[in-house]
């Protein structure tokens, strides 16, 4: 009967474990880009309504789109703050720690090994094994190797390594954005500078030929042939054009002090080259603008958020794992004793054997941490389509902006160029006295501000185009390491998270 029900207890073990055995999966939700995810749709995939404009060409943008402003002065400005600004190295050291906390997760895979010594000296007490006598005083020692290896049967720790790699893979997309953002906040400064240089040298032209016009007149007067109220008007309309200089000198050394802030410098030592620079950067050619599927693949914003989405889903299975047990499979081998027994055989000691936890009562902390875990997977596509709608608005919106001010420059353009012509014309009539002063000041008070506007929307032009250059998310590839691979040996990794959009749209 004993051997029996032995047998029938043995049977019953290896049936449940066989059972176990077969049960391993990986529990949770598998990632995919949900269906009804915005990227999915194919008016998000679209090509741009505003690109059909004239100013712009369905061509892919360019990794170094800045290279397109054919200007040295800007690309050594960028390849500076690229190696020096201190964002860029903040996302480098986030980065980085996403490479260690993935290390440390992926350790869970491997066995762990724990080694221990307690050398000491003292004396037992007797009764504790057994003997009456009083022990004598002697060296002790008790050391131990352990071994302990997790089974991963419910796929715990694979969900939690897929999670920390999202999580990597959206570090690095973060990495990625600030690098677009410190080229384009570069671009940005290096164009205000610019462009406060060119209004300064026109509204100082304007000063000039006002200064010649109240000399004039100044003369006029003094011979007879004009009143003291002219003069006065004269200097008045003089005084009101110097009072332009003070703002664009101010703008012009804050976007210097920007400028040497984005490229590791401290305020005062902005580069002098660009303090002399008096013509705003254009890109001239149509600027090619690619469709709405290149810029979701390209955006590293869209890429970051992507990778959450993931992050997020993959902690569902964490959480999930928690209604199953955890076993673990370990051994040991030690030696406990006498300093004097070291090696004997009566001092060897070893253990086998698995070891399993499961708190059953609580699973109702597990159903919440997965619920937890599941509203978090809500949010983050909710943020990823937030992220991508932003993306398509940003870029139509950049699109139409710079297109409108190209238009409206022509006008002005025009208008100056009419102006002048008025101007010119006005002024040789006072000089024969053939016009009144009020016709020639006018004349002279409407070119300073078609020159002045003019100056302005040159100035919004070039700023414009650094937005635009920004909304299509481009700029970070080069920044790279040569091969893609990365810090931490995680390069294949990041390189699939940088065309996972990409493989989604296929589908």
């Amino acid at each position: 009967m004993n051997r029996i029900r032995s047998t029938a207890i043995k049977a019953l073990t290896l049936s449940t474990l066989a059972a176990a055995l077969a049960a391993c999966t990986t529990v949770g939700p598998d990632y995919h880009v949900p269906k009804e995810a915005v990227v999915k749709r194919d008016a998000a995939n679209a090509p741009f309504m505003g690109a059909a404009e004239k100013p712009f060409k369905s061509d892919p943008l360019p990794a170094d789109w800045w290279h397109l402003y054919q200007d040295p002065v800007l690309d050594k400005l960028i390849a500076k703050a690229f190696s020096a600004n201190t964002d860029l190295r903040v996302a480098a050291a986030n980065l980085q720690r996403a490479h260690a906390v993935l290390e440390e997760v992926e350790e869970k895979k491997r066995p762990e090994v724990e080694a221990s010594v307690a050398p000491m000296y003292g004396r037992l007490a007797g009764e504790s094994i057994g003997i009456p006598e009083q022990l004598p005083r002697s060296g002790l020692y008790d050391g131990d190797i352990k071994v302990a290896y997790q089974l991963d049967m419910f796929g715990r720790i694979r969900r939690a390594i897929e999670a920390v790699e999202a999580d990597q893979e959206a570090a690095q997309a973060a990495s990625d954005l600030a690098h677009v953002m410190v080229a384009a906040d570069t671009t940005r400064a290096y164009a205000e500078a610019c462009s406060a240089g060119y209004q300064l040298k026109v509204a100082q032209q304007s000063v000039d030929l006002q200064g010649k016009f109240a000399k004039l007149t100044a003369e006029r007067v003094q011979r007879g042939r004009g009143i003291a109220i002219d003069n006065s008007r004269a200097q008045a309309q003089l005084d009101q054009l110097r009072a332009n200089l003070p703002p664009l000198m101010a703008r012009q050394r804050t976007a210097l002090y920007r400028l040497a802030v984005l490229t590791g410098e401290v305020p005062s030592a902005f580069p002098q080259e660009v303090a002399q620079c008096a013509t705003p950067p254009r890109v001239t050619a149509a600027i090619p603008v690619g469709d709405g599927a290149a810029l979701l693949r390209r955006r590293p914003d869209v890429r970051q958020a992507e990778r959450q989405l993931a992050g997020a889903t993959a902690r569902i299975g964490v959480a999930t794992a928690e209604l199953y047990p955890n076993i673990t499979l370990g051994a040991s081998f030690g030696g406990v004793g006498f300093m004097d027994d070291f090696g004997n055989a009566n001092t060897w000691k070893f253990s086998l054997g698995p070891l399993i936890q499961w708190n059953l009562p609580a699973t109702s902390s597990a159903h919440s941490h997965i619920a937890q875990a599941n509203a978090a997977t809500a949010g983050a596509l909710a943020r990823f389509d937030a992220v991508v709608l932003n993306a398509l608005r940003e870029t139509e919106s950049a699109l139409t902006v710079y297109a409108r001010e190209l238009d409206r420059n022509a006008a002005l353009r025009a208008a100056r160029d009419q102006s002048a012509l008025a101007s010119r014309q006005t002024a040789k009539l006072y000089q024969f006295g053939r016009t009144d002063f009020l016709a020639a000041l006018d004349a002279d008070r409407t070119l300073a501000s078609a020159e002045s506007m003019l100056a302005a929307s040159d100035a919004q032009l070039a700023a414009d185009q650094a937005q635009l250059f920004l909304a299509l998310g481009g700029g970070w590839e080069n920044a790279r390491p040569k091969g893609g691979a990365h810090e931490g040996g995680h390069g294949a990794k990041e390189e699939k998270a940088g065309h996972v959009a990409q493989a989604e749209h296929a589908k």
